[in-house]
């Protein structure tokens, strides 16, 4: 449902884009869109090579990254060919979570956690949001050590309300090349998955949230719809967020404990059929004109990940 196709290509034009506008009247600034591009997305767990068996079980084994600059938290990682990637995180060690932005929820195995889309102009951006009335924080340096003893180091600003990448997407640009940080992992090589398409955020109220998002990025209105499961959803064509409104059920209890968030993710698919199959997903439905079933969240120690496509 995104319109990520060529990621690189819509990186620089992206970067292109945000520089043209800089020389264009505030009018022209104002009214202007701006697409997200997906660059990865967190599940937190307690125990990081517990989340990795769950996810091998389910045929997608991740790699290991290593241990973040914090000295707190550990990662391993399942990268997809349209260089989007799902994020394991969890403590180095056993119950050590303070001095993360997500100790709560590795503490409380709650899965998904936080998303991030990636630029080239991070400090325009944040100029960009802060003109446009969303709180942003000053850029922060972040690295990583690779398992081979190599750094991989970025720079973040988080958005918004909540933990860092809770509500609205942080902002990440590499320092390093951006193949230091992530590689198409060999066991989705050839699988008939695209990479992370959505993010379902978990929210409390559903015009409230649009509101925030479209004063952000400038969308239009979102498309609408009831799904039993999830509750009432909101869609803004061509972007990777579905927002859901707490309506009760699991979705009001997980707020309820961890806050507005993501609460599941979406995996993009060519070939729904071949996918289905491959990973014997379940509950089939449609959302927004598109399939959407679900791998074996018990095997997936409760975390809800999909799969979309036609």
């Amino acid at each position: 449902m995104s319109k990520r196709n060529v990621p690189v290509f819509r990186r620089l034009f992206g970067a292109a884009l945000v520089l043209l506008l800089s020389s264009l009247p505030s009018m022209a600034q104002e009214s202007a869109t701006t697409v997200l591009e997906l660059d990865h997305a967190s599940i937190c767990g307690s125990n990081l090579d517990a989340l990795r068996q769950a996810f091998t079980d389910v045929g997608l084994t991740p790699d290991f990254g290593g241990s973040h600059g914090n000295g707190v938290t550990q990662m391993a990682y399942i990268g997809f060919d349209d260089e989007s990637y799902l994020e394991l995180i969890g403590p180095v060690k056993p119950g050590v979570t303070e001095g993360s932005e997500w100790g709560k929820f590795m503490t409380g195995d709650a899965g998904p956690c936080a998303w991030a889309v990636g630029t080239n102009v991070l400090l325009q951006e944040v100029d960009r949001l802060k003109k446009a009335g969303i709180p942003v924080t000053v850029p922060q340096r972040g690295s990583r050590k690779r398992p081979d003893g190599m750094s991989v180091e970025w720079t973040t600003a988080d958005v918004g309300p909540g933990t860092l990448g809770s509500v609205l997407p942080f902002l990440i640009e590499d320092q390093t090349p951006r193949e230091w940080r992530v590689q198409i992992s060999e066991s989705v090589k050839g699988a008939p998955l695209s990479g992370v398409e959505n993010v379902v955020l978990g929210v409390n109220n559903l015009d409230a949230a649009i509101a925030l998002f479209r004063r952000a990025y400038g969308w239009s209105e979102p498309l609408v719809e009831n799904q039993r499961d999830f509750g009432k959803l909101a869609y803004f064509p061509g972007e990777p967020v579905i927002l859901a409104a707490s309506s009760g059920g699991w979705l009001s209890d997980r707020i309820g404990k961890f806050g507005e968030a993501p609460v599941a993710y979406l995996l993009g698919t060519r070939d729904f059929a071949a996918a289905d199959k491959k990973y014997k997903l379940s509950g089939t439905k449609t959302w927004f004109g598109q399939k959407v079933a679900w791998f074996d969240a018990g095997k997936l120690k409760g975390v809800r990940l999909g799969v979309i496509g036609q």
